[in-house]
């Protein structure tokens, strides 16, 4: 326990990154949402098409995505914004599990707390059917499909963010196609899952929509994906050498993973500006 209460000491600041990073998301999800399917918004008129829509919501989130990851607060903390993806990545080793149990309650607190901000803002749309507090429920094939849909599709988000992630010629891109991934996602695969791929995400929704349908599929799928994508590469030299548990790794910025301090009073560790 005293561990436990020494390391939050030390590294709240990116506990509290990630809260927030995944609070934005939720925002912004239930923004869009609104703005792209209730009934009275002027863009569903606009728009009568659902699969544009779909694209414009997948488009918006994406870019949401990217913001949190390249953003001084996704710097800091790594965005992983997903307890799936913090469990993965203490499986790989690049996560002290002294750092676990900080990182997932963030998650699941700003996904609480982003909705709940939304729900104060955008009261009563955000209730509306047609956008539902922007809940996470199995499409019409039933829970087998929505469960293999978000297995596969966290399993590949995995393997891009592992594979990208160790080629230094491309690392710094990892934010970008995981929005990109994301964006695709939304478009084609919610109808399925809804797309969820993060249980802090499903329960941020859930907790005001009233609605847990399938709860379950939500935190077990997204794990069992990305738990088996890292055991396809985690063998992988370049994987085990070169990625940190950060979608973009600023050499600028304090990286409790690998242990760069970053920079201290303007000066770098190797003493360049």
């Amino acid at each position: 326990m005293t561990r436990l209460v020494s390391r939050f000491a030390e590294h709240w600041p990116e506990y509290l990154a990630e809260a927030f990073g995944l609070g934005l998301f939720m925002l912004s999800a239930c923004g869009f949402g609104i703005l792209l399917y209730h009934p009275r918004s002027p863009v569903v008129s606009a728009i009568p098409g659902f699969m544009l829509r779909g694209l414009l919501m997948g488009t918006a989130m994406g870019l949401t995505l990217v913001v949190n990851v390249y953003s001084p607060w996704g710097r800091r903390s790594g965005a992983h914004l997903n307890p799936a993806v913090t469990l993965t990545f203490l499986r790989l080793g690049k996560v002290r599990p002294g750092d676990v149990f900080g990182y997932i309650s963030a998650q699941f607190a700003g996904g609480l707390a982003g909705t709940g901000l939304a729900v104060l803002l955008f009261r009563p749309w955000i209730g509306d059917p047609s956008v539902n507090y922007v809940a996470t429920v199995p499409g019409p094939w039933g829970l087998g499909v929505a469960f293999a849909a978000e297995l596969v599709i966290s399993a590949l988000l995995m393997l891009m963010v592992l594979s990208v992630s160790s080629r230094p010629g491309l690392a710094r891109f990892t934010g970008c196609f995981a929005g990109l991934m994301v964006a695709l996602y939304i478009t084609v695969e919610a109808p399925y899952s809804g797309m969820s791929m993060n249980p802090a995400r499903t329960v941020g929704s859930a907790a005001f929509a009233g609605v847990w349908t399938g709860w379950w599929l939500y935190f077990l799928a997204p794990l069992l994906g990305m738990l088996l994508a890292a055991e396809l590469v985690r063998h992988r030299k370049d994987v085990r050498e070169r990625v940190c548990a950060k979608f973009c790794h600023d050499d600028r910025v304090k990286c409790i993973f690998c242990g760069n301090p970053g920079v201290i009073r303007g000066v770098r560790v190797n003493g360049e500006r």
